[in-house]
């Protein structure tokens, strides 16, 4: 599962064969083995990664966000919010200075401007919004390393064998 869940993960288009190939499987096997991560949630989405900017979204800001303190409702309320935000790409519950690292594509300045207004009049418990904007993505992925412990002790939960 392991050789599998990394390979699927750099291109998830592979054709059961090819991966069977790599793997020392069978095709249907390795098809077996996907249906089962899939079912069981280890495999959550197989998704088309898209060159921003050939979509008008080539300037990614990260915002840091504060809430006002120990308010949990605003954190609830920017989670819906944010689910309903395309150009929300990902967002973390963090400690430190900030309470929410929010990862945002925008077209312009004037775009991210207006979303961050939208953010403001929608959620006012959020006090403060600290924004850096990324001058080159060095590395930009979502590939999870699957160690064989990681995995084993997944399967101990029961969710993959």
């Amino acid at each position: 599962d392991r050789a599998i869940l990394t390979l699927v993960q750099r291109d998830c288009q592979q054709k059961a064969e090819a991966i069977a190939s790599r793997v020392g499987l069978s095709a249907s096997a390795v098809q077996r083995r996907l249906k089962r991560l899939r079912q069981q949630g280890v495999i959550q989405a197989e998704v088309a990664v898209l060159n921003r900017q050939a979509v008008n979204r080539g300037i990614t800001l990260v915002a840091g966000l504060e809430i006002e303190r120990d308010n949990y409702p605003a954190l609830a309320a920017f989670r819906a919010w944010a689910a309903r935000e395309d150009a929300v790409q990902q967002v973390y519950y963090v400690t430190g200075q900030v309470d929410l690292l929010v990862i945002v594509t925008a077209h312009d300045m004037a775009a991210y401007d207006a979303f961050c207004a939208r953010l403001m009049a929608d959620i006012p418990m959020i006090r403060r919004i600290n924004t850096q904007v990324v001058i080159d993505a060095l590395k930009l992925g979502l590939q999870v390393p699957v160690e064989a412990a990681d995995l084993a002790a997944h399967t101990l939960s029961g969710c993959v064998s």
